[in-house]
């Protein structure tokens, strides 16, 4: 396949995936925030939406406060940032209209029908009136992206790269939920007030990446940071956890290899293995927010490496 072509379908489902992440975490934000908490535990998990898209510098040069709705028009439609939903899904279909040929007909529909619905419910100010139903709107047209991509496209490495953007976004994006979440609920301090706010934090962490109902079913027991932790990352039947992600990028790497791609493999092939075979006391033991740290850089790594071998190399 010509790196272009492969460019193309790996960053139109990046871009894809991202919209639908930025859509989990702000629609879990919208819902906890009319839970009752003082207006600094408001303004905290604001900015930590900010903080996990690295949208913090790029905000406060635009507003002065955190204030939700803003927090929301920035993240969703504001021109001047690049990671907005609005961006995401115009550069998704840009890329597909650059490889209309080797998608299908009803790849290229879904993908072009969804940046022209966003445009009349951004019109219509369905996001000021009910963004959870604008937010479920987004989510729904990602999974109908996906579902259409692999009931209507040939399993060839056009699917591979689709295979290998998606599930790298999805690996960055849930480490960066983990550790930010992590962090909030130190700082949130002791007491029974306190437990009952960590319980709807865990919550809501667990309901950004669909892991909620997951939770109760494997462990039937209270939410604890550990069993979080240890779902999100070592569990292969967790759809978005960090194992069931690295399952993917490895299994399509092996389907796209070429005479230049062993390092990168081996790259994926050892990340992976120490998520199969680790245990969340030893990472516990070594420090979940240095392993997170780690296993990020190592993704920015692969992802950097998969651009070289196969794609069009990035900007230096």
């Amino acid at each position: 396949m010509l790196s272009r072509t492969a460019d193309h379908l790996f960053w139109m489902a990046r871009y894809t995936e991202r919209a639908e992440n930025t859509a989990r975490m702000l629609d879990v934000n919208v819902q906890t925030a009319m839970l009752p908490q003082s207006d600094s535990d408001a303004e905290h998990a604001w900015r930590a939406i900010l903080g996990i898209s690295e949208l913090q510098s790029s905000y406060d040069r635009k507003y002065a406060a955190v204030a939700p709705q803003d927090v929301i028009d920035f993240m969703v439609r504001d021109p001047s940032n690049p990671s907005s939903i609005a961006a995401c899904l115009n550069e998704a279909r840009e890329n597909a209209r650059a490889v209309r040929g080797t998608l299908t007909t009803e790849v290229w529909e879904i993908q072009n029908q969804t940046w022209l619905d966003l445009q009349k419910h951004l019109r219509s100010r369905q996001l000021e009136q009910d963004p959870s139903q604008f937010f479920e709107w987004v989510k729904y047209r990602s999974h109908l992206s996906r579902g259409v991509t692999l009931g209507t496209m040939l399993r060839d490495e056009a699917v591979n790269f689709i295979r290998l953007g998606t599930f790298l976004e999805r690996a960055d994006n849930t480490a960066r939920i983990l550790d930010v979440k992590l962090h909030g609920a130190r700082d949130a301090g002791q007491g029974d007030e306190s437990a009952k706010r960590d319980f709807y934090y865990w919550a809501a962490l667990l309901r950004s990446v669909s892991g909620f109902e997951i939770y109760r079913k494997v462990y039937r027991d209270v939410i604890t940071p550990e069993r979080v932790a240890e779902l999100l990352m070592l569990r292969a039947d967790m759809p978005r956890s960090l194992l069931a992600c690295m399952d993917e990028v490895v299994g399509n790497l092996r389907e796209v290899r070429n005479e230049v791609s062993a390092e990168t493999e081996r790259l994926a092939g050892r990340l992976h293995a120490e998520l199969q075979f680790g245990r969340i006391d030893d990472i516990l033991r070594v420090g979940l927010h240095d392993t997170l740290t780690q296993f990020l850089q190592r993704v920015y790594e692969l992802g950097n490496r998969v651009s070289r071998d196969f794609l069009v190399p990035l900007a230096a």
